[in-house]
């Protein structure tokens, strides 16, 4: 790594951790903005708390402290590995957030991958003659995958291959300890719905980016010199298409993460999407802080990863560097 390029990631490291520490004030801000709290749950489950003990447990929690100072014990502790406990869960965050994070990097990273692996050839392949049959039904596909609505293609799904050809299982994540087999056959619903939707959106940007790229002066240069048509479009075309189509992956990549709470609610599917809601319901203000400043992080590095692969893909970006 040369001295600009080290200069560049330690600088977008340091925003990283900047926005973090913004982030998480806001949240902590908003969430103890929230009516009710904690207690306020636990006086509603058990009417048999008096004052005394509503006062004792207030203490406890540090709600009888101001939420500047809550907000400063909950940095200290963070900084030091402890995110506190979990309400709903009376766990550590750490330990109950796990299995919920596992659980969300296997789902969205399998549908984010097959996305891309959709996506790219389909868009290449449709660019190459545009208004084409080819085309026409890539487009098709594409319009189909944006304009279905997630909740209405997840209940489609399980309509058709749960409950008519009772070929899949239409929730949960397999039985605990099964075997690969079962595991894979409770993933594949929710990835076929987010895969179709993730396609159609990424298909359209690099349909569009690589029409826009073959009408360049150096792919009509590459044709003059006798190029063939597989290496103007794989060589020259693709990577300069892809520079746009880099930054849409890596906004949507971060999203993944927290945003596909109406999938994991249509299939029971236990991840970070659901983790955070229940948790913003339950006034579980560790848990759902954990959960939001993952899909921070995640989203950040995503960003950081694409203004690294623009450097990969075009040699004249030089990051770090002065002009």
């Amino acid at each position: 790594m040369n001295r600009g390029l080290a200069l560049f990631v330690g600088s977008r490291l340091l925003q990283t951790a900047v926005v973090l520490l913004l982030m998480s004030f806001a949240v902590y801000l908003l969430i103890g903005l929230m009516p009710g709290d904690p207690i306020d749950l636990m006086l509603a489950g058990d009417p048999r708390l008096t004052p005394d003990d509503i006062v004792r447990l207030r203490a406890v929690y540090g709600l009888d402290q101001p939420l500047w100072a809550r907000y400063s014990a909950w940095f200290g502790n963070a900084l030091s590995g402890d995110l506190g406990s979990s309400r709903l869960y009376a766990r550590p965050v750490l330990d109950v957030m796990g299995p919920f994070f596992l659980n969300t990097c296997i789902l969205m990273g399998v549908s984010f991958v097959l996305s891309v692996f959709l996506a790219v050839p389909l868009g290449v392949w449709a660019s190459r003659r545009p208004g084409s049959l080819v085309d026409r039904a890539a487009n098709a596909f594409a319009f189909i995958g944006i304009s279905m609505p997630v909740f209405w293609l997840g209940l489609a799904l399980i309509i058709l291959f749960s409950v008519l050809l009772s070929w899949l299982p239409a929730s949960g994540t397999g039985r605990s300890g099964g075997n690969m087999f079962d595991t894979v056959r409770h993933l594949m619903l929710p990835v076929i719905t987010l895969t179709l939707h993730e396609t159609g959106v990424l298909l359209r940007y690099v349909r569009s980016s690589m029409i826009e790229t073959l009408r360049q002066e150096f792919i009509r240069a590459a044709r003059a010199k006798g190029a063939s048509d597989g290496w103007i479009l794989w060589r020259h075309a693709l990577p300069n298409a892809m520079l746009p189509v880099v930054t849409i992956i890596a906004l949507s990549f971060g999203g993944l993460f927290s945003g596909a709470l109406v999938t994991e609610s249509i299939f029971a599917y236990p991840g970070m999407g659901r983790m955070i809601y229940d948790s913003v319901m339950g006034n579980d203000y560790n848990l759902a802080l954990a959960g939001l400043l993952i899909a921070t992080i995640l989203t950040l590095l995503a960003n950081l990863a694409a203004d690294l692969l623009y450097a990969w893909l075009d040699p004249r970006i030089r990051l770090g560097d002065s002009p």
